[in-house]
């Protein structure tokens, strides 16, 4: 298991069993200090089971916005009631660390199983996560991520971004 899906794992056992928040180490190792935006992801067998994140970072390095999102994900996302500690043995978590977002002027650029978007329309905005199962086009990415927002599908007066990820699993 990668250090950063470890992270997310202790982190959601310690809350939901002791209702601990962990603490950092003393000292961060080098990869854990950079700053970033993460998406903790939460399955049972097939199903969807909590997913949240922050496209830019929110805290002062990684290992923090890894347990803030980790957390999140167990306990707020509104699609699920929050996990039991009976649940725990079932869940299988992944960790997308995200590159910074980019502007994208032309949807040429755009690849839904390399990119993830994020679409903005005044206070309204959407993220969909690259390379997820049955989003195969452009447009299809993009009209998802507009009603996840509240946007109209057909409203092309939107601002869009592209991000990579690393997934760990």
């Amino acid at each position: 298991m990668h250090p950063y899906v470890a992270l997310a794992k202790k982190a959601i056992e310690e809350y939901v069993t002791r209702r601990k928040v962990l603490a950092p180490p003393e000292e961060l190792t080098s990869d854990m200090k950079q700053k970033a935006g993460v998406f903790v992801c939460l399955k049972t067998g097939d199903d969807l089971r909590g997913c949240i994140g922050t496209f830019v970072p929110t805290t002062e390095n990684l290992y923090d916005e890894i347990v803030r999102n980790a957390l999140a994900a167990a306990t707020e996302d509104p699609r699920f009631l929050p996990v039991l500690e009976t649940e725990l043995q079932a869940i299988q978590y992944s960790v997308d660390v995200l590159s910074t977002p980019e502007k994208v002027k032309d949807l040429s650029e755009l690849d839904p199983k390399k990119y993830g978007v994020i679409v903005i329309k005044g206070a309204k905005r959407g993220l969909l996560l690259p390379d997820l199962e049955g989003v195969e086009t452009a447009e299809e990415q993009l009209r998802i991520t507009k009603m996840k927002a509240g946007i109209d599908p057909a409203d092309k007066d939107v601002e869009i971004f592209k991000f990579s990820v690393e997934r760990y699993k």
